[in-house]
C-alpha cells in the first residue's frame, strides 16, 4: 500500500474534539508503537482560524484578527482524511516528537512555536485556504 501520509501533507480530521479542523502531518508512524500499536500520526492544526480582515481596520484591530491557535495530537490514520494538498513549513519538524505529549511544559513550548510559524505562514499571505474553515 502506498504511504499517503507522508510529513508536510495536509489532511482533515474526522473524529473527536478537532473533528472538521485541517492538519499539518508532522511525523507519520505506519506500524505503530509500543504505547500504541496501530498506525497513527503526529499532527498539527488549527483549533481557532483567524478571523475575517477588511482594509477599513487599524493595525491593532488587524493584529489581534490575525491570531491563530494551534493544537497538536497523536491521530489514528482512521480518523484522518488526506487532501490533495501540501503545507511546506520546514521549521514543524524538529519543533514535535513522540517525546514532547511526555511532559506539559514540553507541549506548551511546541505550541508557542507552532503558533509563531503559523502565524507568520498567514500574514505573509501564503497558503490562505489553509487558514480558513472548512463550510459543511
Amino acid at each position: 500500500m502506498p504511504k499517503i501520509y507522508k510529513p508536510g501533507k495536509v489532511a482533515i480530521v474526522l473524529q473527536g474534539r478537532q473533528a472538521g479542523k485541517k492538519v499539518v502531518i508532522i511525523k507519520q508512524l505506519d506500524e505503530g508503537t509500543k504505547e500504541r500499536p496501530y498506525p497513527h500520526a503526529i499532527v498539527a492544526g488549527i483549533e481557532r482560524y483567524p478571523l475575517k480582515v477588511t482594509k477599513r481596520m487599524g493595525a491593532k484591530k488587524l493584529a489581534k484578527r490575525s491570531k491563530v491557535k494551534p493544537f497538536i495530537k497523536v491521530v489514528n490514520y482512521s480518523h484522518l482524511f488526506p487532501t490533495r494538498y501540501a503545507l511546506e513549513l520546514e521549521g514543524l519538524k524538529g519543533v514535535v516528537g513522540s517525546e514532547t505529549f511526555k511532559e506539559v511544559s514540553q507541549r506548551e513550548d511546541s505550541k508557542k512555536q507552532i503558533k509563531k510559524l503559523l502565524e507568520d505562514r498567514y500574514t505573509s499571505g501564503k497558503n490562505k485556504w489553509f487558514f480558513q474553515p472548512l463550510r459543511f
